[in-house]
């Protein structure tokens, strides 16, 4: 279910002047949101693993190799960079391991260093290791779901603990900064899998507690959750092209009301740009559910509406974080004791 505008009308917000980090930009919404902020005009940092001269070559034949290995995946931290200058931003591409801390400090230095400035960094790193669904948590592969939970929450929190310093203080010159936590899902049900659960409500709750300690700074924490999403990796895996994806509905009708990584970008754009940012701080938003506030289109015009398509197809079960459900989150024994801190 989606509506459409022409792409031809939609006007990126102006986020010239603003650097932004997205951590993991090689692929998927990480790269989708390094190019919908290129195209508003900002200064990015794109960083990932997957560079030109380590791509491992995929094998031929009949022995196919999975869609979801990133190792062999052409996609590269360099093109995305050339792909955010080539939408009007500038593209700056850096390659590091983020669970590194050595090498995100420094990178955090670099960026201190080159621009003086930083007003928007997005956690898009995600797990490595393919989730071994179907299985019961008693059955699972333990050192594989460690290894995934420590790709995303260790690399999540160790770029938003350098990055923190710098954001505050452009904070303090030039309006919001902004840290933004990619996720799957904007409610707290289970996700049908124990590792893949822990990693995408742990980054709803990191965006929270991020917002708690920084709501006097002037720096926003929020998590986003994209649809049924068009990645590059999801379109091989239906056998179809950016040009035919709806050929995939012939395997799975509900593709019909997916979304490019590039929806969920634009999305994260427009909060980047809404002067009201701070009343968001410490949520969980959809990118439909933005796209209902925000006047964003994605690549080809469409406006696809995850949340209405599933509630049609399935019933109103989505469960999405409201109010009453934030209610929970505030309060309690440390804020009663420690009411200013910090």
């Amino acid at each position: 279910m989606a509506t459409s505008i022409s792409t031809s009308s939609y006007q990126p917000p102006n986020l010239r002047g603003k650097v932004a980090l997205v951590a993991g930009a090689t692929r998927g919404v990480g790269r989708g949101t390094a190019l919908a902020l290129g195209e508003a005009g900002a200064i990015v940092y794109c960083t990932g693993r997957s560079t030109r001269a380590n791509r491992v070559k995929r094998s031929g034949g009949k022995k196919k190799n999975s869609p979801f290995d990133h190792a062999r995946r052409p996609e590269t931290v360099e093109e995305t960079a050339e792909m955010v200058t080539a939408r009007g931003g500038k593209g700056i591409a850096a390659i590091l391991d983020h669970t590194d801390a050595s090498l995100v400090k420094k990178l955090l230095a670099r960026i201190q260093k080159e621009q003086g400035k930083l007003h928007i960094v997005v956690n898009d790193v995600a797990e490595i290791i393919p989730q071994d669904w179907g299985k019961t948590f008693w059955t699972l592969n333990l050192e594989n779901g460690f290894a995934n939970l420590r790709n995303v929450l260790h690399a999540h929190i160790t770029t938003s603990h350098f990055a923190a310093p710098l954001l505050i203080e452009s904070a303090k010159k030039s309006g919001t900064a902004l840290i933004v936590e990619m996720g799957d899902g904007d409610s707290y049900t289970y996700r049908g899998h124990l590792f893949y659960d822990l990693v995408k409500t742990s980054v709803i709750r990191l965006a929270f507690a991020m917002a708690r300690e920084l709501r006097k700074r002037n720096v926003a924490a929020v998590a986003v959750t994209p649809g049924f999403l068009r990645s590059e990796a999801m379109l091989e895996h239906f056998g179809v092209t950016e040009a035919n994806w709806q050929d995939a509905a012939k395997k799975d009708a509900n593709y019909l009301s997916s979304e490019t990584p590039l929806y969920s970008g634009r999305a994260i754009a427009a909060l980047a740009a809404d002067p009201n940012l701070m009343k968001k701080s410490g949520r969980v938003f959809s990118s439909w559910g933005l796209s209902d506030e925000y006047p964003f289109c994605d690549a080809d015009g469409r406006r696809p509406h995850w949340g209405r398509h599933f509630a049609a197809t399935y019933g109103d079960c989505m469960k999405s974080c409201g109010d009453a459900f934030y209610e929970h989150w505030v309060g309690g024994g440390m804020e009663a004791v420690f009411p200013d801190w910090p």
